[in-house]
This record gives C-alpha cells, structure tokens and sequence, in this order.
C-alpha cells in the first residue's frame, strides 16, 4: 500500500531542458562572481569540481561541507568569508534562469489532491543546491515548499543521486518502509535506481533524460496524466486489498 510518494523536482515537476538551465546558471553565477575576485573560468572549475565531489559524497560530510572543501582548494581558506556573495547571488540574480524552465498546470492540482489524500509528500531534487535555491524552483513550479514534509537540500544530505545510499538516508531518517513509497522522475539512472531499494517508480517522460540508453519498456511511465491515472490505479488496489 503506498502511503509516500517521492518526487524530483528539475524536468519532473518543473519541466525544465537541464543543459539549457545549467548553461544559464553558470553564465549568471560567473558574471555576478567575476567582481568580486572570482575569474570565471576559475570559478566554473571550482563548482563542477565542488559538484562532483557532492556527486562522490560518501557520507561523513554534508553535500555543503564537501562542496566548501573542494571549493577552497581553488580559492583558499579565504574564499569562505564570501559566502554572502554566493547567498546574494540566489537572491537577486538566480531567479533569471526561470525562463529556462517551463510550467506545467498539471502540477499544483496533482500535489493539492495527493495531500487531501492523506499522502505523505517528499521532494528528492538532487541535493546540490542550496536550500534558498531549491525553494525557488518549487515555486516556479506553482508549488510550496511547505507541500512537502522533507525536502533534501545540499545543507542536510550527505549523499547524492544515483547513490543508492541518497533513498537510504531518506529511509532512515523517517522511517519508511520502501514498499510503501513511490519514486517518480524523469532520469533513468538517477531516479528509477530507487526501484532497487523496493520502491515503486513511476518515470515521467517529457523531459526523459536516458543517459546510458537504459531499456525502459518495462517500466511504468508517462506524461502527469498517466502519472494520476496510474497512482488512481495503486489507490483502487489499495482499496480492494483492505477489503
């Protein structure tokens, strides 16, 4: 009986093109940063190798706590005291990536109906962002971030996708019995690699994103309407099965 449900967030409930984004995102961020003493080839080196290390997270540090690891070893120690800079930028400049991401009206009405019914809601974006930049993108989506009662961030995981341990740490941390969860996304390695762990997946195609050319046939999928018309279906059996 699934009582949780699990969902990304970028190309899922946010339909977003991820290249295009990331692309934008590194643009702002180095012209916002290049000012303030961080030449941009620099500093684009600096977070894809943060990133990588979040990415290669084995748990004893948080996703922040690495990512300021690495970034120092570019930088030094001194970089630190400019972390306001990097909250700045979230701040006033991160929201222009936006127009990068697009709106699916399907989303708002899914969420409101699966939280009148009694479903416990969680957001799984890959945590290497941090939070004031993840609660914008729920919002793009029409959402609030309060419509879930976890939230991974780059501030409170210390494991990332496809890292098995990532769903692990979500698990234990409130006590969750996989069988009862559902994992819908929209990446094949990130996202369906939950199903491992006994969980349910639903993998959303309009952003499908099929890295390794993983055969996929077998899995449930589709567009938000499938995904409400499949999830209707788990209810029913739910229904005949306490009967």
């Amino acid at each position: 009986m699934i009582n949780t449900i699990i969902f990304d967030l970028d190309g899922t409930l946010l339909p977003q093109d991820q290249d295009q984004f990331i692309n934008a995102y590194f643009s702002l961020l180095t012209n916002y940063l290049s000012p303030h003493g961080y030449p941009p080839e620099k500093l684009l080196k600096a977070v894809w190798s943060g990133t990588k290390k979040m990415i290669q997270n084995d748990g004893k540090m948080t996703n922040e706590e690495v990512f300021w690891r690495e970034f120092i070893t570019f930088f030094g120690e001194e970089s630190l005291n400019d972390k306001e800079h990097f909250a700045a930028f979230y701040r006033t400049k991160f929201s222009e990536t936006r127009s990068f991401c697009g709106f699916n009206p399907q989303v708002p009405p899914l969420i409101k109906q699966l939280k009148e019914d009694g479903y416990q809601l969680i957001l799984a974006t890959n945590p290497v962002f941090p939070l004031i930049a993840t609660e914008q993108r729920i919002r793009w989506a029409g959402l609030n971030p309060r419509d879930f009662f976890y939230v991974t961030t780059y501030e409170n995981s210390h494991f990332s996708k496809p890292n098995l341990k990532y769903y692990e740490e979500i698990i234990h941390q409130w006590h969750i019995d996989p069988l009862t969860c559902l994992m819908v996304g929209n990446d094949v390695d990130e996202d369906m690699v939950s199903g491992k762990l006994g969980f349910k997946t639903f993998l959303l195609t309009d952003c499908l994103i099929n890295k390794n050319a993983v055969d996929i046939k077998n899995l449930p999928q589709g567009d938000i309407s499938d995904l409400i018309n499949f999830i209707a279906c788990e209810k029913a059996e739910n229904l005949k099965i306490s009967y």
